[in-house]
């Protein structure tokens, strides 16, 4: 299966948003969804999406599932735009 296009991933601003609260630290759907205006089912599709572009990861603890940032996708996106600043 390839990875989702993390540029369409980011293009949403809800998932710029939950990409910012989960910057400073893992945090569950709960309290994701406190800073948004959508429902708790809207911000599990939107991590679902900003899973499947590999710029966040899930680990269930107990019946919770904390979500944090995917280094790794991030870098992929850095090296991408850094083309642009060398020359």
């Amino acid at each position: 299966m390839s990875q989702a296009d993390a540029f369409a991933a980011i293009a949403d601003a809800n998932r710029r948003h939950l990409l910012e609260a989960l910057r400073r630290g893992p945090k569950t759907v709960n309290e994701l969804a406190e800073g948004l205006p959508v429902s708790r089912p809207a911000v599990s599709q939107h991590l679902k999406a900003l899973r499947d572009a590999g710029l966040v990861s899930v680990r269930n603890e107990g019946t919770r599932r904390v979500y944090r940032v995917e280094e790794a996708g991030f870098l992929k996106l850095n090296l991408w735009l850094d083309q642009f600043w060398q020359g």
